[in-house]
C-alpha cells in the first residue's frame, strides 16, 4: 500500500466558550475526534452542513488553526505543534485554496505580485520568479496580459484561478481545497473542477477538497467523508458511499440532491429530517445525530457509536449502531 501523504488522527478544535457567566463554560467543540489519511494523488472529499467543521478542519489541516487535540502528520512529520520557524520549509509543499477569491487576496497587488509572493518567501531568484509566474498563469487559463492587472478586474472565475495559481507556485505535493466553487455560477464551477482535475493529472497534487455540493464531491472525488457535528461520520470510496450509503444522515443528504431523470427524481424516496441541527456548544449526548434520526434507539440516546467498517471485504466506515446493510 503507498504511504500516506496525510495523517490525521483524533483532531479535535475546542473554542472558548461565552464570557461574562457565573460559571466556566466548558467550550464550543467545532471538531471532535476527526481521523482520516490521504494518499499521493488523491482527493479526499470533506461534505455535510454548515457549521459541521470542514472549514475548521481544512484550516487546522495547514496549521492557520492550532488544534486542541490530536494530530496532523504530513509525510510522517507530526506538525501539530511545530513552530511556525520549523513549519516555514513546509509551507511550500502544504497549500490551501479559499472559498471566496477576493477576500483572499489583497486588492492593492497585481496579479504579478499575489502569484509570486510563495516564491518570493521560499527565496527564488527574481528572474525565476518572472518566469514561474508566467508557467503558472498559462497552467490556470490566465494570459500574461493578465499579470499586470488587480482583482477587482476580474470575475469571480478568473479570481479563483489566481487563488489556484497561488496555491500551485511552489509545486505543493498537497492542498486543501475549502469550498472552491460555491461563489461561483454553475458554468463556472465545471470550468474550475476541471482544472483542478487537470493539474492534479499533470502535477499529481492531492486535495482535501471541503464543499457541500455532493454532486461536485462526486464528481471530483476518490473517497469521501461525510461530517456531522464536528464528526466524521462515514468515509469510503465514493462509489460505496453514493451508491449504498451506511449512515441515515449520508442516506438523507443524498436523497436531496437532484437527479437528471425527472422519472427517477419522482420515483425515489426524499428523506426530510426535523429539526435544526444541534448546537455543538450543548451537542446531545450519545450519537449526536440521534435527535433527528429515523432509526434513533435507546442505546443512540446513551452510547457514542465508533467509527468502523460495516461490511466484510469493504473499506467504508461508518459511526452508527445500525447501518444500512
Amino acid at each position: 500500500m503507498t504511504a500516506a501523504l496525510l495523517s490525521v488522527t483524533d483532531l479535535g478544535m475546542t473554542f472558548p466558550g461565552p464570557r461574562g457567566t457565573l460559571r466556566r463554560h466548558p467550550g464550543i467543540k467545532a471538531v471532535d475526534g476527526v481521523s482520516f489519511e490521504v494518499a499521493p494523488g488523491e482527493t479526499l472529499g470533506l461534505v455535510g452542513e454548515s457549521g459541521c467543521g470542514k472549514s475548521t478542519t481544512g484550516r487546522m489541516l495547514v496549521r492557520l488553526l492550532d488544534p486542541t487535540a490530536g494530530q496532523v502528520s504530513f509525510q510522517g512529520q507530526d506538525i501539530t505543534r511545530t513552530g511556525q520557524r520549523e513549519l516555514r520549509p513546509l509551507r511550500s509543499r502544504l497549500q490551501m485554496i479559499f472559498q471566496d477569491p477576493f477576500a483572499s487576496l489583497n486588492p492593492r497587488q497585481t496579479v504579478q505580485q499575489i502569484v509570486s509572493a510563495p516564491l518570493r518567501a521560499q527565496g527564488m531568484a527574481a528572474d525565476a520568479i518572472r518566469k514561474e509566474v508566467r508557467e503558472l498563469a498559462g497552467l490556470v487559463g490566465l494570459s500574461p496580459e493578465h499579470l499586470d492587472r488587480y482583482p477587482h478586474q476580474f470575475s469571480g472565475g478568473q479570481a479563483q484561478r489566481i487563488g489556484i495559481a497561488r496555491a500551485l507556485a511552489t509545486r505543493p505535493e498537497l492542498v486543501v481545497a475549502d469550498e472552491p466553487v460555491s461563489a461561483l455560477d454553475v458554468s463556472i464551477q465545471a470550468q474550475i473542477v476541471g482544472l483542478m482535475e487537470r493539474l492534479q493529472r499533470e502535477l499529481g497534487v492531492a486535495y482535501v477538497f471541503i464543499a457541500h455540493d455532493l454532486a461536485v464531491v462526486k464528481h471530483i472525488s476518490h473517497r469521501v467523508a461525510v461530517m456531522y457535528l464536528g464528526r466524521i461520520v462515514e468515509i469510503g470510496d465514493k462509489q460505496e458511499v453514493y451508491g449504498n450509503p451506511a449512515h441515515p444522515y449520508t442516506k438523507a443528504l443524498l436523497s436531496a440532491v437532484p437527479l437528471p431523470d425527472p422519472a427517477a427524481e419522482r420515483a425515489r424516496e426524499r428523506i426530510v429530517l426535523l429539526g435544526d441541527p444541534p448546537s455543538p456548544a450543548n451537542p446531545p449526548g450519545g450519537c449526536t445525530f440521534h435527535p433527528r434520526c429515523p432509526k434513533a434507539q435507546d442505546i443512540c440516546r446513551i452510547e457514542a457509536p465508533l467509527l468502523q467498517i460495516t461490511a466484510p471485504g469493504t473499506s467504508r466506515q461508518a459511526a452508527c449502531h445500525f447501518p444500512e446493510a
